[in-house]
C-alpha cells in the first residue's frame, strides 16, 4: 500500500511504501476513497499539544510512532475480509469508525470504544490511517452504510460529525429558544450548525474571529454571529448581548485559553462549558463560583460507533443539512494539510483517491 505520511513532525508528508494489511479474525481491509482533513492532523503533524503553562504534551511519549499515515474521516470499499468477520461483503462502500479501543474490554463492548481505558488504537492516530490507501477495520460493526449520501461529506461524519453531535448531546436538554454558542465556524462548528437545525434548535450563536466565517455560519443557519477577536472580557459581553442574557451552553471548538475564558465568562447559573477543541492552553477556575452559580465544565472527546449510525441516519433521512465539502487528490494531502494550518478553510477538505472517478 501507499501512504501519505509524517515521516518527522513538522516536516512535508511524504509519499512512501509499506506492507498492505492481511485481516485476520473479524478484521476487514477497505481500499480508501475518501479521507477528510482534520484539525487533529495538524498537532499530529506538530507532535504535540499545547497543554498552558508553557508545557507540551509530546505525541511520542503517548505511544504515536512514526512513519504514520494520519487520517481518521474515512470511507472505504471493501476488499478483503478476515475469516470470522460477517455483515459486509467485497465491493461495499462504509464509513470506517476511527477512535478504536481494544476491542474486548466491557467498554469496547458496549459500543463505548472512544472511552476504552486499556488500549487506544485510533485508525489514522495509533495506525495507519486514510491518507494511506488501504486501512484495517477490526470488527464489522465499526462500518456504517452511507447509503446514498456523497462519500465525500460522509467521511466528515466519523469525527466532525460525530464530535459534535455527541457534543451537543451532553449541553442537552435545552428548549428550542434557549441559545446555544458554538465557538469556531470551521468544519466543527458548521457540522454542529447542521445537527442542531436537525434537532430543531431555533437559537443558534456563532463564535468567531474571521468574517468569513461568521458569514459561512450565517448561511448554514446561525441565527447570530458574535466576533471573536480583541479582548476576552469584551467577546464575552458581545455574547450576553447576542444572546439577551448569559447562556445555558457554551460548545467551545477551538478550546484554546483565550476561548475557554471568554466562554466561561458567558455561563449563566447550571450553565455547561463543554470542551471539544484542542487548540490548547490552560482555563483557571474561580473555585467558589462554579460551585455557587452551579456551573459544569466537562470535556468531550469525538463519540461512539452508536453515534455515528444516529447520526448517518439523520444525515440518510434528509434532516441533516450538508457542509461545506471540497475534495482534492490524495496525493495533494500535505498541501490541503498547509491549507488547513494557515486558516483558508471553509467547511472541510476531503482527500480523494486518484482511483475514484
Amino acid at each position: 500500500m501507499h501512504a501519505y505520511a509524517v515521516v518527522e513532525n513538522g516536516k512535508p508528508l511524504q509519499e512512501i511504501e509499506l506492507p498492505t494489511p492481511e485481516p485476520t479474525g473479524t478484521e476487514v481491509l477497505l481500499e480508501v476513497t475518501h479521507c477528510g482533513v482534520c484539525h487533529s492532523d495538524l498537532h499530529i503533524w506538530e507532535g504535540y499539544y499545547d497543554v498552558g503553562g508553557g508545557q507540551k504534551m509530546s505525541l511520542v511519549d503517548r505511544g504515536v510512532v512514526l512513519p504514520l499515515a494520519m487520517g481518521h474521516e474515512i470511507v472505504g470499499r471493501v476488499v478483503k475480509l478476515g475469516p470470522d468477520a460477517t455483515g459486509v461483503k467485497v465491493g461495499d462502500l462504509r464509513i470506517v469508525f476511527p477512535w478504536l479501543g481494544c476491542g474486548k474490554c466491557d467498554t469496547c463492548l458496549a459500543e463505548e470504544d472512544n472511552m476504552c481505558a486499556v488500549a487506544n488504537r485510533s485508525l489514522g492516530v495509533y495506525q495507519n490511517g486514510g491518507y494511506g490507501s488501504h486501512v484495517v477495520a477490526p470488527h464489522p460493526r465499526h462500518l456504517v452504510d452511507l447509503g446514498s449520501l456523497d462519500p465525500a461529506l460522509a467521511a466528515t461524519y466519523a469525527c466532525s460529525g460525530i464530535t459534535v453531535f455527541s457534543a451537543i448531546k451532553k449541553a442537552m436538554p435545552l428548549a428550542p429558544t434557549q441559545p446555544i454558542v458554538l465557538v469556531g465556524a470551521g468544519g466543527l462548528g458548521l457540522n454542529a450548525i447542521a445537527v442542531l437545525k436537525a434537532m430543531k434548535h431555533q437559537n443558534i450563536i456563532s463564535v468567531d474571529i474571521s468574517p468569513e466565517k461568521r458569514e459561512a455560519a450565517l448561511k448554514a443557519g446561525a441565527h447570530k454571529v458574535v466576533d471573536g477577536s480583541g479582548d476576552g472580557a469584551v467577546v464575552t459581553k458581545r455574547i450576553i448581548e447576542a444572546a439577551g442574557g448569559a447562556v445555558p451552553a457554551v460548545i467551545d471548538l477551538v478550546n484554546g485559553t483565550a476561548t475557554a475564558r471568554f466562554a466561561f465568562g458567558a455561563l449563566a447559573k447550571g450553565g455547561k462549558l463543554i470542551q471539544v477543541g484542542l487548540f490548547g492552553g490552560e482555563l483557571m477556575l474561580p473555585l467558589p463560583i462554579m460551585a455557587i452559580r452551579v456551573l459544569s465544565v466537562m470535556g468531550s472527546y469525538v463519540g461512539n460507533p452508536k453515534e455515528l449510525r444516529e447520526l448517518v441516519k439523520l444525515a440518510q433521512d434528509g434532516e441533516l443539512s450538508a457542509l461545506p465539502v471540497t475534495t482534492v487528490p490524495q496525493s495533494q494531502a500535505y498541501e490541503a494539510l498547509m491549507r488547513l494550518r494557515d486558516g483558508k478553510v471553509t467547511g472541510r477538505l476531503v482527500l480523494k483517491a486518484e482511483s475514484v472517478s
